[in-house]
C-alpha cells in the first residue's frame, strides 16, 4: 500500500508565523444542554464523566473493602469491566479506558503510520499531535523556527494531514511544548491519559494519572481497544511544611530522585500527599509529576485542591473546577489508604539542591555543592545556564527567575555565562513578553529560544565548545544523561531550579552559591541576591497570544495524506514476521553493554530526530552510545561473519541479510530514560530476537513486547558475567511459552564452554498472543479483519 504525495493540505494548515493575528480564548462556560462539562474548549463533544468513574469505584470498593489511594481510584475508575478485573498491585494487568491520548512530533509520526496501517477512519478517543521535537536552538526563536517549519515542511505536512484525516487536534509548530500545552488546555483532575512521551506524567499536576507510552500502546487506545498496564504498586511522598525563600517545588523532586534513584520508581505510581501539598501551585506540582519519569515512576500524581482550582480558572475552565469538587471524594486518596513505600519530607528543612552530572539522581544540597565539585573535579566555569523546558517553564518560573536578573541587571550586571529562555508554550512567551519578564532577561544578556523542547532533546546546535572537551552547563531541564544535550560526551550537565540556574548564570561559576555568596556590582560594592519572588498566575490573566491550534475539519474524506514513496523522512510500515514456532537456536550477541543504557544510547535523539518517520534510516543509530563490554567502546562490534570490527548498525544488517537472528545483552535498568518506541523498533526492524538485560525500565520492556521482540532477565543477575560478548545463545522453552514460566538461556562461548542460564519473563497471555503474531500491531490487524 501507498499513499500519493499530497493533493490538498486542510485550509487551516499554515505554519505559525511571527506577527500573525492573535488568537483569543473561548471560554467552557457552564455545562451543555445534557449537562455534562466538555473536556477542553476543543472538543465541545466530548464529555468528562465523573459519574460513570463514582459507578465503577462503588463496584471495586464493595470487592475490595478497603481504603483507596488517589491513583488507584483514578485507575480503578477507568477499568473495562470493573466487576470481574482481577486488582493486585505489582502483579494484575489492568484493561483501562483512557480518557486520551497525547502525541508529539517525533513520536507522532511512527505512532500514526502505525495507527494508518490498522485501516480505521478516525481515533476513537480524544486525540492530539503537537509539534515541539523538532525544532533546533541555535540563535534565538525568531529564526530558528521558520527554519524547522522549512526543514521539516515535508513531516509537518504529513502530521497536518493525518490529523485531520483521522480526527486529530494538530498543534503547529511554535505551540509549545505537549505538556504545556496539555496541562493548559487538556489535563483534569481525576483523568486517565496515556502519551507518547515519557514526561506525559507533567499532567499529575493537575490531578490527572498521564502516563507515558510507546506508539503502539497508544494505536489500541487510538483503536477503541482496552489499554493493558500492571497494576502499580503505590509509593506515597507525604509533604509537611511549606517552602519558602529560595527552594521550589523543583527541590522536592530532586530530593525525592536522590532517595529512590532512577529505578526506584520502578513499577510505581509516585502519589504525593499530606498538608504539604496545599502550598504548592499548580505548575509546581506539574514540575514535580514531570520529573518523576527520572525515578523510573509509571506516573505521578497530587490530590485536587484550591490550587488546581485557581489554575483551571486562570485558564478559563471554571466549569471543571466546579464539576471536580462535586466529585472531591474521589478525587483524593482515602484516609488511612495504604502505601507499598511512604517516603516523608519536611518543606520547612528542604534547600535547594542540584543533581548530577550524567544522571539525575545525583543529589547534592545547594550547602554542599562547592565541596562536591572541588572533590570531584568538575570543570568549574559554567559554558552555558539554560532555564525553561517542559519542566520550569511556567509563569510562576519565569517571574521567579526574572526578579533576580532584573536584581542583577538593576546592579549593572550582565550573565557571565551563555544564557538561554525557553517559553514552554506560546501563551507563556507572550504574556512574560506583555509583563515585562522577557525584558529582564534579554536585558542580562540572554536568548529566547522557541517555544519548543530546544537543548533539554539534544536539539541544539552548539558551537563554544568542541566534541569531547569537558565543560559544564546547568539548567533547569530534567534529563542530564551523557551527551542528552549537545551529544558532547564531555558536558557535565547539573539539574536545579530555574532560580537557581539564573542565579549562578551572572556568576559563570559552580562554586558559587546565591544564597550566601556575593557579586561585585558596576559601581564596585558588593551585590548579594536577595529571594527570589513571583507570581504563580498573571494578575492580568494569561495573553493567548498567536493562534497555533488546527482542529480537525468536519468533512474529512477528501483529505489526503502526504507521505512519498522515495522520501528519506517518512516511510510505511510493512508487518514484522511471525513467530515461525520454533526455540532461538544459536543466535550471536550483537552486542553485550557494560553499564548504563537509556533509549538515548539505544535510539539518540539530536540530529536523529529527522528520520522518526523511517524506520529504516534511523535504525542506523541502533545502540551506536552503548558501550560494548569486550573493548569498552561505543559502535565497535565484531561481526561474527568476517571476524573483523564494525558498527553496531551494519553488524546487525549484515546478519540480518543472511537470515541470522541476534540478541543483546544488556545491564541494569536498561532503556531507562524517554519513552522512546523506537529503541524497541530498531532491534526488531534489524532482525533482533531478545534483548537480555539484569532488569528493564517499564517503558521499554512494553515496547519491545509491543513489536514481538523477547525482553528477558537473568534469574540470577551474576549471570550477565557468564556470558562472553562474541557467544551465542539458545532461547528454548518457547514452544511452551506460557505465564510465570521461566526460559532457558544455553549459552555457546568461544571456548567451547556450554552455560545453560535460567531467564525470566513478565508476558502475559495477551503479550504471548503479541509474540506470536509478529508484534501487537499485528494481532489488532487480525481481530478488525475477522470483526
Amino acid at each position: 500500500m501507498t499513499f500519493s504525495r499530497l493533493i490538498g493540505r486542510p485550509a487551516s494548515w499554515q505554519p505559525l508565523v511571527r506577527g500573525q493575528k492573535a488568537r483569543t480564548f473561548a471560554k467552557i462556560v457552564g455545562e451543555t444542554s445534557h449537562g455534562k462539562v466538555p473536556m477542553s474548549k476543543f472538543e465541545q463533544n466530548r464529555f468528562i464523566d465523573y459519574k460513570t468513574m463514582d459507578d465503577r469505584l462503588q463496584i471495586v470498593r464493595r470487592r475490595l473493602n478497603r481504603p483507596l489511594t488517589l491513583s488507584e481510584k483514578t485507575l480503578y475508575g477507568h477499568l473495562d469491566d470493573p466487576e470481574h478485573q482481577e486488582i493486585e498491585r505489582g502483579k494484575s494487568y489492568l484493561l483501562l479506558r483512557p480518557d486520551r491520548v497525547a502525541c508529539q512530533d517525533a513520536t507522532a509520526q511512527m505512532a500514526l503510520l502505525q495507527f494508518m496501517s490498522a485501516g480505521l477512519p478516525s481515533v476513537a478517543v480524544p486525540t492530539t499531535v503537537h509539534c515541539d521535537h523538532l525544532i533546533e536552538a541555535e540563535v534565538g526563536g525568531e529564526k530558528d523556527l521558520p527554519r524547522a517549519v522549512s526543514a521539516n515542511k515535508e513531516v509537518y505536512d504529513f502530521l497536518a494531514t493525518a490529523s485531520a484525516k483521522y480526527d486529530i487536534g494538530f498543534w503547529k509548530p511554535g505551540s509549545g511544548i505537549i505538556h504545556q500545552i496539555i496541562l493548559e488546555n487538556y489535563a483534569f483532575p481525576g483523568g486517565l491519559m496515556i502519551g507518547t512521551d515519557s514526561h506525559t506524567p507533567n499532567a499529575g499536576g493537575l490531578g490527572m494519572v498521564a502516563i507515558g507510552v510507546g506508539g503502539a500502546d497508544a494505536v489500541d487506545v487510538m483503536a477503541n481497544l482496552p489499554w493493558e498496564l500492571k497494576c502499580p504498586k503505590v509509593i506515597g511522598v507525604k509533604l509537611h511544611g511549606k517552602m519558602s525563600g529560595w527552594t521550589s517545588a523543583k527541590d522536592i523532586i530532586l530530593k525525592v530522585a536522590g532517595i529512590l534513584t532512577v529505578k526506584g520508581g520502578t513499577g510505581a505510581i509516585i502519589e504525593y500527599h499530606g498538608p504539604g501539598t496545599e502550598a504548592i501551585s499548580c505548575t509546581g506540582m506539574g514540575t514535580i509529576c514531570n520529573m518523576g519519569a527520572e525515578i523510573g515512576a509509571t506516573t505521578s500524581v497530587f490530590p485536587f485542591n484550591d490550587r488546581m482550582a485557581d489554575y483551571l480558572r486562570a485558564t478559563n475552565r471554571e466549569n471543571i473546577a466546579n464539576y471536580a469538587k462535586q466529585y472531591s471524594e474521589n478525587l483524593r486518596p482515602d484516609e488511612n489508604a495504604q502505601y507499598d513505600e511512604l517516603i516523608e519530607i519536611d518543606l520547612d528543612k528542604l534547600e535547594p539542591h542540584i543533581n548530577g552530572p550524567f544522571t539525575p539522581d545525583l543529589a547534592t544540597p545547594l550547602s554542599n555543592f562547592k565541596s562536591a565539585v572541588l572533590e570531584n573535579n568538575w570543570p568549574k566555569e559554567i559554558k552555558v545556564a539554560l532555564i525553561g523546558s517542559c519542566t520550569n517553564s511556567s509563569y510562576e518560573d519565569m517571574s521567579r527567575a526574572a526578579s533576580l536578573a532584573r536584581q542583577a541587571v538593576d546592579k549593572g550586571l550582565k550573565v557571565r555565562s551563555q544564557f538561554t529562555v525557553t517559553p514552554g508554550s506560546e501563551q507563556v512567551r507572550a504574556t512574560i513578553k506583555r509583563d515585562g519578564q522577557m525584558d529582564s532577561f534579554v536585558d542580562a544578556g540572554g536568548m529566547v529560544l522557541a517555544n519548543a523542547c530546544g537543548p533539554c532533546i539534544g536539539q541544539w546546535k552548539r558551537t563554544d565548545v568542541r566534541k569531547g572537551e569537558k565543560n559544564s552547563i546547568i539548567n533547569s531541564y530534567n534529563r542530564n544523561f551523557t551527551g542528552r544535550n549537545d551529544a558532547n560526551p564531555g558536558t557535565h550537565a547539573f539539574v536545579t531550579s530555574p532560580e537557581i540556574v539564573t542565579a549562578m548564570s551572572f556568576a559563570g561559576d559552580l562554586t558559587f552559591n546565591p544564597m550566601t555568596d556575593s557579586l561585585i556590582g558596576a559601581d564596585g560594592k558588593p551585590f548579594k541576591f536577595q529571594e527570589p519572588v513571583g507570581d504563580e498566575l498573571p494578575s492580568l490573566g494569561f495573553d493567548p497570544g498567536q493562534d497555533t491550534y488546527q482542529p480537525p475539519p468536519e468533512e474529512r474524506s477528501q483529505v489526503d495524506v502526504s507521505v512519498a514513496p522515495n522520501s528519506q523522512r517518512l516511510q510505511l510500515l510493512k508487518p514484522f514476521d511471525e513467530w515461525n514456532g520454533e526455540d532461538i537456536k544459536e543466535a550471536p550477541v550483537l552486542i553485550k553493554v557494560k553499564g548504563k543504557c537509556t533509549t538515548d544510547h539505544i535510539s539518540m535523539a539530536g540530529p536523529w530526530l529527522k528520520y522518526r518517520g523511517h524506520l529504516d534510516n534511523i535504525s542506523n543509530n541502533m545502540l551506536i552510545g552503548a558501550v560494548n563490554a569486550e573493548n569498552g567502546e561505543t559502535n565497535h562490534v565484531r561481526n561474527i561473519l568476517t571476524n573483523e570490527y564494525d558498527t553496531v548498525p551494519d553488524t546487525a544488517r549484515q546478519y540480518k541479510a543472511e537470515g541470522i537472528k541476534w540478541v543483546v545483552v544488556g545491564d541494569d535498568n536498561y532503556g531507562e530514560g524517554s519513552s522512546r518506541e523506537h529503541a524497541a523498533l530498531e532491534p526488531r526492524f534489524l532482525n533482533g530476537a531478545a534483548i537480555i538485560t539484569k532488569s528493564f525500565a517499564r517503558i521499554h520492556e512494553t515496547n519491545l513486547k509491543k513489536q514481538g521482540m523477547l525482553p528477558l532477565t537473568f534469574a540470577n543477575p551474576a549471570d550477565y558475567d557468564k556470558i562472553d560478548p562474541t557467544a551465542k545463545v539458545d532461547i528454548l522453552g518457547l514452544k511452551e511459552f506460557q505465564p510465570g514460566k521461566s526460559l532457558l538461556l544455553k549459552v555457546h562461548n568461544p571456548n567451547g564452554s556450554v552455560e545453560e542460564i535460567p531467564v525470566n519473563h513478565s508476558f502475559n497471555e495477551t503479550q504471548i498472543e503479541w509474540f506470536k503474531a509478529g508484534s501487537a500491531l499485528n494481532m489488532i490487524r487480525k481481530k478488525l479483519a475477522s470483526s
